[in-house]
This record gives C-alpha cells, sequence and structure tokens, in this order.
C-alpha cells in the first residue's frame, strides 16, 4: 500500500522511533514518582523531549515545553486560559475543529479573518483590518491540514504583538516542516501534534507556553497526581508540573525523542523541498488528465506537501475508495476542517487530499498518477 495520507498521521517513521517506543515499555516507568532507575531514566527521557523541542522551535527554558496527548490537548489549554465564556476570539478562515469547537463550547464570540486559498496577503489585511483591543486572543492556523495553504503566520504574530493581543498557532501541518522561532514570533502558545512532521507515536503533543507571569499561569485542564508537591490541594504554580497531572507517555515521549532527533538531523527545510518536489509532480500529472479540479499555489511558498483536488463526477470518498482498491491510502471529505472547505468553496463536496512525508518516493507519486489515470479513463 502506497501511503499519502500523513496529513493525519506520518505512517512511516524512522526506525529508531518505533526502536525507542518498543524499548521504553520495559526500561521506563513514570517521571517524579521514585528515586529507582526506572523512574529517573524517564525523568531524563522527558526532560530531552523537552530540550530538543526548545532547541529545534526556539522555545528557550525546555520547562516551557508541555507535553500534552496531543495538538488538540494543548489547543484546549491554550485557548480555555485566553477565552472566557462570551470572549471575543478572531480566527482565521481554514481552522480545524480543534480550534473552533472549543470555542463554540466556551460560547466565544467568533470573527473569521475571511480570505481567499493561497493568498496570504488577503489572509493579512484580513486580520490586521478586525485586530481590536477587546480580543481575548487570536487564533491561527500556521498551515492549512486541507490544502497544505501556509498563512503569513509572522507577519500576523508581527501585527499582534504591535497591539498586545495574545497569539495561539496551531503548528498541526508546520511543526517539523518549516521553521518556527517561538521566541522570534512572540505568540503566547503553540501546539503541535507528535505524530506528524516530527515523527513521533500517536498520542504525544507538544504545547510551547510563553514564560509566564504567576498571575497569567494557563489554566488547568486536567488536575490530578504530578510527582511533586503532592500535599497540596492545588496544581503546582509552574511549568510544565502544572500542565501534566497523570502518568505520561512514557513510550509515546520516547519515540517522540528519536522523531524530534530525525528532524534535526535531516533538517526541516530539507524535508521541505523533497515534499514540496514530489507534490509538483503528482500536481503536474493530474493537471493533464480531464475532469480533475487542482487546489494547487501558483506560488510554491504558499504550500506544503498537501495537495487536494476532486474528480468531475465522482464524489470524493468514491475517489479515494477506488485509489485504496489500487493499492494508495488517501483521505477524503471535510478532513475534520468545515471551515477551511468553506472558505475554499468546496464546503459542498469536500475534497480528496493527497500528502507526503520524508519517507515517500517520486516511484510512489507515479504509482498513484497511474491509477488516477485509470480511474478518470473509465468513467
Amino acid at each position: 500500500m502506497i501511503y499519502l495520507d500523513s496529513a493525519a498521521t506520518t505512517l512511516q517513521k524512522p526506525p529508531s522511533v518505533a526502536k525507542a517506543a518498543g524499548w521504553a515499555i520495559n526500561n521506563l516507568s513514570s517521571p517524579g514518582r521514585g528515586g529507582h532507575p526506572f523512574s529517573m531514566a524517564a525523568a531524563d527521557t522527558a526532560f530531552k523531549c523537552r530540550e530538543l523541542a526548545a532547541l529545534l522551535f526556539n522555545a528557550g527554558d525546555p520547562a516551557n515545553v508541555v507535553l500534552t496527548p496531543s495538538a488538540t490537548h494543548g489547543l484546549n489549554i491554550a485557548i480555555k486560559s485566553l477565552v472566557r465564556p462570551g470572549g471575543k476570539v478572531l480566527i482565521s478562515g481554514y481552522e480545524h475543529n480543534a480550534v473552533t469547537r472549543p470555542l463554540h463550547a466556551l460560547g466565544a464570540v467568533i470573527t473569521v479573518a475571511e480570505s481567499e486559498l493561497f493568498h496570504p496577503e488577503s489572509a493579512l489585511y484580513a486580520f490586521e483590518s478586525q485586530l481590536s483591543e477587546d480580543l481575548s486572543a487570536v487564533v491561527c492556523n500556521h498551515v492549512s491540514n486541507a490544502f497544505g495553504y501556509i498563512l503569513p503566520i509572522e507577519r500576523i504574530a508581527q501585527k499582534c504583538c504591535e497591539r498586545g493581543i495574545p497569539l495561539i498557532i496551531d503548528a498541526s501541518q508546520s511543526a517539523g516542516v518549516l521553521p518556527i522561532d517561538f521566541a522570534e514570533l512572540g505568540a503566547t502558545f503553540v501546539a503541535m501534534p507528535g505524530h506528524k512532521g516530527l515523527y513521533g507515536p500517536q498520542g504525544t503533543g507538544l504545547l510551547l507556553c510563553a514564560t509566564p507571569d504567576i498571575a497569567k499561569l494557563p489554566d488547568v485542564v486536567i488536575h490530578g497526581g504530578t510527582g511533586g508537591q503532592s500535599k497540596s490541594w492545588e496544581m503546582p504554580d509552574f511549568l510544565p508540573e502544572r500542565l501534566e497531572a497523570g502518568t505520561q507517555n512514557m513510550p509515546g515521549i520516547a519515540g517522540l525523542v528519536a522523531g524530534l532527533r530525525f528532524v534535526c538531523n535531516k533538517g526541516a527545510k530539507n524535508i521541505l523541498h523533497h515534499e514540496r518536489t514530489l507534490i509538483e509532480r503528482a500536481a503536474s500529472g493530474l493537471a493533464c488528465l480531464p475532469r480533475v479540479t487542482l487546489y494547487k499555489s501558483k506560488q510554491a511558498y504558499c504550500q506544503t506537501g498537501v495537495l487536494s483536488f476532486n474528480i468531475q463526477g465522482l464524489s470524493c470518498d468514491t475517489v479515494a475508495e477506488k485509489l485504496s482498491c489500487r493499492g494508495i491510502a488517501v483521505r477524503a471529505g471535510m478532513h475534520c476542517a468545515p471551515l477551511a472547505h468553506k472558505s475554499a468553496g468546496t464546503y459542498e463536496y469536500g475534497t480528496v487530499r493527497i500528502s507526503v512525508s520524508a519517507f515517500n518516493t517520486r516511484r510512489d507519486i507515479a504509482m498513484f498518477l497511474n491509477a488516477a489515470q485509470d480511474i478518470v479513463t473509465k468513467l
């Protein structure tokens, strides 16, 4: 099976990731739960994960890197720390349900900075024209999971900083592929999963937190044991323990350490170049087929290794099923981002999405194009 669904999960991992996760099952217990070697080794592994992430994303103190079960968990912490019920929030038109659903649950007053697909200047204008002092936060997707569209996050962050408005960045599709300089951005939070561009196992994630005043500590989403200050009824008033209640996923974290090392060694720039090269080949091949509608940027700098398309006369689910029968794994539908499809004009029918990783090859793309041509030919 040729796997072209890495925007959901990078199924193909470096061998070191599985090796590290397997080793951890029998060799790591839980950090802070004892002075014995197994607990101490777990603490060292968790710290190494924070240290590598802080280095890769210029997050400063490793304590500012909170280990989470997912980007969704991190986004919930970030949103619920800044937005109170009824608070005003400005978001992009390409947000995932991991952002829109928590905001809806809070009863937030949501304004959408609507802009055209693959048009960063219009996105910047939409944000800049609607920034106001009464906003509780701005939330912005770095890259659309449905279209691979790169939003101008650095310039949006600059505008938020100039006006003193907290910014939450969803880096689910950019971490490990695009440069993220947390200190330079000046964002309050950046959330990311471990199982996509960082090549770690599912059930892992990172939340980068700006060093807070004690009075501005992030809100606690889950209360419980942290391995320290056990006599206190309250959660610790310092990071990362404040946001890491309960037993941690040490096999996942050990695997994520290996994934982070892979990204650091290979280089996000090189991974991005490889992915863009493959997507360009896929787009060029699809463009030669009749009945195919492509959602592709004319400027390479606006898109990552994600490409959406449709075939006239077939639903996106049918196309995905036919590709699967031909040994090609893709994703079809709303991609958990209906707002993005509304912005792109594909809300009624969704899209078929292919997404690549560092482990895909030109042969994979050639096999995909052969399968797509066969489907179109038989229409």
